[in-house]
């Protein structure tokens, strides 16, 4: 903007010499040029410092926002807390049998409960399993229902309470088991649902002494006879399952 009045000055400059005659004038529309550009010129400083003004209000409030979130958004970061557990070891699953009571199970026997809706928890042991015994187990599973639970463990090992974890009884598993359980659901009293690496599903309803079996065949099973079936060269099918998910009405879909 500097450049351009100066530019005008300039100009006018130059032809008040090129016209003497006409110097009065000359002078008098020098003038008045250089009055209407001072006003442009304080017009244009006056919208630009008006433009930056407002930018830097703008990235202001938008660093505001970004520095402070929204109500929404800091409530939503509150929802957590970190709560401390009597161990150092990996936490495999957790269940609750009532608003206020449950228990955590995990590796090298890990296993804890609480009373207080999970605010605070206390190490537990199995009344059935020495200390030396119970740390080599990583227990990976449990699940309650109106007082009676299931836990699951690796080696594999099946654990059974009536009483709300007071006592524990030891499940005995057939060895002919298609593949290692990977789950147990409780579903009431006396009744548990088990799961296996192969896609087996077994149902107890009188604590664990039988096991009925709820699929007529394993999914390698399954696998197996379809690519063999009138196939040449069919190869063979050798695997497990890593994840599996069970709905209300008792369906499964595994990964």
């Amino acid at each position: 903007m500097q450049l351009f009045s100066a530019a005008l000055v300039l100009l006018s400059a130059t032809a008040s010499m090129a016209f003497a005659p006409a110097a009065t004038k000359t002078a008098t529309n020098t003038a008045t040029l250089m009055s209407a550009t001072d006003d442009n010129c304080e017009d244009r400083r006056a919208f630009v410092s008006k433009s930056v003004t407002a930018g830097a209000a703008a990235s202001l409030a938008t660093m505001g926002s970004a520095v402070n979130p929204a109500p929404a958004e800091a409530a939503a970061s509150k929802l957590w807390s970190r709560v401390a557990i009597p161990f150092e070891d990996t936490v495999y699953d957790i269940d609750f049998d009532s608003p206020t009571h449950g228990y955590l199970v995990g590796a090298r026997g890990s296993f804890a409960e609480t009373n207080d809706g999970g605010k605070t928890w206390e190490p537990r042991s199995f009344s059935n399993l020495d200390a030396e015994e119970e740390i080599t187990y990583r227990f990976q599973v449990v699940s309650f229902e109106g007082g009676e639970g299931w836990v699951l463990g690796k080696p594999t090992l099946l654990l059974h309470t009536k009483d709300a974890g007071k006592s524990w009884e030891r499940i005995p598993l057939s060895p002919k088991l298609p593949g290692e359980p990977t789950s147990v659901l409780a579903l009431g009293p006396s009744k548990a649902e088990m799961t296996t690496s192969s896609g087996a599903v077994y149902i107890t309803e009188n604590a664990g002494r039988n096991w009925k079996a709820q699929v007529q065949e394993t999914i390698d099973a399954t696998l197996n006879r379809i690519s063999s079936s009138g196939v040449s060269g069919a190869s063979y099918f050798s695997g497990s399952i890593i994840n599996q998910h069970r709905d209300a009405d008792g369906a499964y879909i595994a990964v």
